[in-house]
């Protein structure tokens, strides 16, 4: 099997526990208007590899990954290739290499057949990274170009099974970073049991440039990032619950 592979990257600190080998795959059908990574979007981009391939290149780094590091899954959208990322932590786990899951949940269905290979899917993960967006079905909508509710019934389905959980939450001036939406947020979270952290991740412009580069208009421009104190009042309502 082979997957359609937009970069991978050596050393990552910030994508899961200890140093990790970031593995970027192509295709998104989100639209999420800060998205530094537009040019992951395409689904028939990227380079085909399979998960051996690279396995043998994350395994050269093994040495810096210490007790806590592995590999990570990120995106684009990883689960859009769901099997091959399957097949690639299978096989990842064969080897003693720590795995995680950095998505969106956007995919999710509660279907019999996608809950299936889903939670098949699960035995082989360590952890997810599940990017909450917003707790608004209609702000979901219009930062994404899609609903939330198929998104927080996969958080529901992941505190069910008790895969471990860590919560990313980007705060964006004017969009969520609203005190009332905040409370909603973490009324929603204090219901799950396995969310082990919850990050609060500052919006910033890095990857505006892309935008103009591919030809597309950036909503956000002149939206600043969040102050501090804006920051420290999201973890605080965020992280309330413990």
């Amino acid at each position: 099997m082979l997957g359609r592979v937009h970069s991978l990257e050596s050393f990552g600190s910030a994508d899961g526990p200890g140093v990790r080998f970031l593995v970027f795959l192509q295709g998104c059908a989100m639209r999420c208007r800060y998205c530094h990574n537009v040019d992951t979007w395409t689904m028939d981009g990227g380079t085909m590899m399979s998960a051996d391939e690279i396995l043998d290149k994350a395994e050269r780094y093994r040495g810096y990954w210490g007790e806590d590091g592995g590999i990570t899954v990120s995106g684009g959208e990883a689960l859009l290739q769901m099997d091959f990322v399957e097949e690639l932590f299978s096989k990842a786990k064969q080897r003693g290499i720590n795995t995680c899951l950095d998505t969106a949940l956007q995919p999710f269905s509660p279907k019999a057949e996608y809950v299936e290979k889903f939670d098949r899917l699960m035995q082989s993960c360590d952890l997810v990274l599940a990017d909450l967006k917003h707790i608004d079905p209609e702000g979901h909508r219009e930062l994404t170009g899609h609903g939330n509710q198929n998104i927080l019934a996969a958080l529901e389905h992941l505190d069910a099974i008790g895969e471990p959980v860590w919560i990313r939450h980007v705060l964006v001036p004017g969009i969520t970073d609203d005190d009332a939406l905040l409370e909603r947020t973490a009324e929603f979270l204090s219901r799950l049991h396995n969310v082990e952290r919850i990050e609060v991740l500052p919006y910033h412009t890095l990857g505006a440039y892309k935008w103009g580069e591919l030809g597309m208009r950036y909503t956000l421009e002149g939206v600043e990032p969040p102050s501090a104190e804006r920051v420290r009042n999201a973890e605080r309502i965020l992280r309330r619950e413990g």
